[in-house]
């Protein structure tokens, strides 16, 4: 085979095994921020932008999928998320991964952010992958199971294509729908100051136990081989879209405590 051919392949190969693995898709992900930033407070959107040189959320929040394929970053790998025995009803950190997981990335985040004495480009790595591990949060899948790798070894059909059950949920409905991430963020649902005041109540890991539940309800409609489409985006999508609102409300939630 000639090099340019091969080099051509595994281009191809590589590129396709990232997109694959994209949490919440880069649509998904620039939702989320977008969201969030537009319930910063003036102190901490000025705060924010200055440490990411003049860069808005939206453009740095796949950042830590984009940095997947760099050996010198592989051992981020695990961060991006979380996998509670479902036996235990609690998260134990004494049988956490020790390469460390979705609730242990979040915490090291934000210890980096809160430390005055960090530099600036530590704390512009850690503020970057906090925005998108805050999206991971609330992709339920990644809150999945082990066994099956949050979804990735339930093989579906998306509109007759052949996929997994994670990666619909990723990156597929999204993409389907065919709406840009500003789109995305301007159409979540009106909710009263109530309703959002209670979504941003609690504590992180009250956050991944509802990711984890919502996990389960979703492992139990759907079985192997099921071949997905219009019905699964009329029911589902409504729940993507709440579960983007959630993450920038989260995320915001947390980004003001640190910046605002």
């Amino acid at each position: 085979m000639k090099p340019f051919l091969v080099l051509f392949l595994s281009v191809v190969f590589i590129n396709t095994a990232l997109a694959n693995n994209d949490d919440w898709g880069k649509t998904g992900h620039r939702a989320t921020a977008e969201i969030a930033e537009s319930y910063l407070t003036k102190k901490a959107k000025r705060n924010i932008r200055d440490l990411l040189n003049g860069r808005s959320l939206a453009f740095v929040a796949n950042y830590a999928d984009d940095i997947k394929s760099d050996p010198e970053f592989r051992q981020y790998g695990p961060w991006h998320y979380v996998n509670i025995d479902p036996e235990d009803e609690e998260y134990k950190p004494e049988e956490a991964n020790p390469q460390g997981d979705l609730v242990q990335a979040i915490r090291k985040c934000i210890s980096v952010l809160e430390d005055g004495g960090a530099a600036k480009e530590e704390k512009q790595f850690y503020l970057k992958m906090l925005v998108h591990f805050m999206g991971d949060l609330h992709q339920p899948f990644h809150a999945g199971r082990s066994e099956d790798k949050g979804g990735n070894d339930i093989k579906v059909k998306w509109f007759g294509d052949d996929s997994n059950i994670h990666r619909v949920w990723d990156s597929e409905m999204i993409d389907s729908f065919q709406m840009s991430y500003t789109e995305l963020a301007e159409n979540t649902k009106n909710i009263s100051k109530e309703e959002m005041e209670k979504i941003k109540s609690g504590s992180l890991l009250d956050w991944v136990y509802e990711s984890r539940d919502l996990a389960g309800e979703l492992y139990a409609s759907v079985d192997n081989e099921d071949n997905l489409g219009y019905e699964c985006m009329y029911d589902r999508f409504p729940l993507v879209l709440e579960q983007l609102h959630k993450g920038g409300l989260r995320l915001a939630k947390v980004l003001n405590g640190l910046f605002g």
